[in-house]
């Protein structure tokens, strides 16, 4: 299926991809669970393409009910097995062990700063960076930003947060807008031409 907008290469493999691109990527979030089942899902995602993890983010909302932190941030250790035997996720124990740990560390950033989004934002002042790549291929894998985030992340007891995790991370929740120059969401998400 095809159609005169032009997009971001990457988004025009699939249709689940393509919708996830002119829907939610690179679009401000400032919902604390939005943010909280980004962190688990680019956690899960290391090491695999997002399309693997777009396929089972239905799964996913399923098994970590509904990405409630409070809720994740209880779960035992049958649970985590319970969740080992789930074919609709990726059943690694690192990372779904990482998404409790990451679900009580999100809890205390909470309680810390007001707000899981406060906390984000921060590493961006605030605002959206926005870029201005002709390809996204040239969109750099981490930044300053992502390493510092990470850092401080990994300092609170986060898993599954190196730079290149929060940099991905930073795009899907609109803290970074790297859609090419051409793309129709660059302009829409504020890309100023230069």
């Amino acid at each position: 299926m095809t159609d005169a907008i032009t997009r971001c290469a990457w988004s025009c493999r699939t249709e689940e991809e393509r919708d996830y691109h002119d829907k939610e990527w690179g679009v401000p979030l400032h919902d604390d669970n939005k943010l909280f089942e980004f962190i688990v899902l680019e956690g899960a995602q290391a090491g695999l393409s997002w399309i693997t993890i777009l396929k089972k983010r239905e799964s996913y909302r399923a098994a970590f009910d509904g990405f409630a932190p409070a809720i994740v941030a209880g779960y035992n250790q049958a649970k985590i097995l319970e969740l080992m035997g789930n074919p609709g996720i990726v059943r690694n124990r690192l990372k779904i062990e990482s998404a409790v740990t990451n679900a009580r560390g999100f809890l205390t950033i909470q309680e810390e700063f007001g707000s899981f989004d406060a906390y984000m934002w921060r590493f961006v002042n605030g605002k959206p960076i926005h870029n201005a790549w002709r390809d996204y291929s040239e969109a750099p894998p981490q930044t300053k930003e992502s390493a510092a985030m990470s850092k401080d992340l990994r300092k609170r007891g986060f898993k599954f947060v190196g730079p290149t995790i929060c940099y991905a991370h930073m795009q899907a929740v609109g803290m970074v807008n790297d859609h090419a120059v051409d793309c129709f969401r660059w302009r829409e998400l504020g890309g100023v031409s230069l």
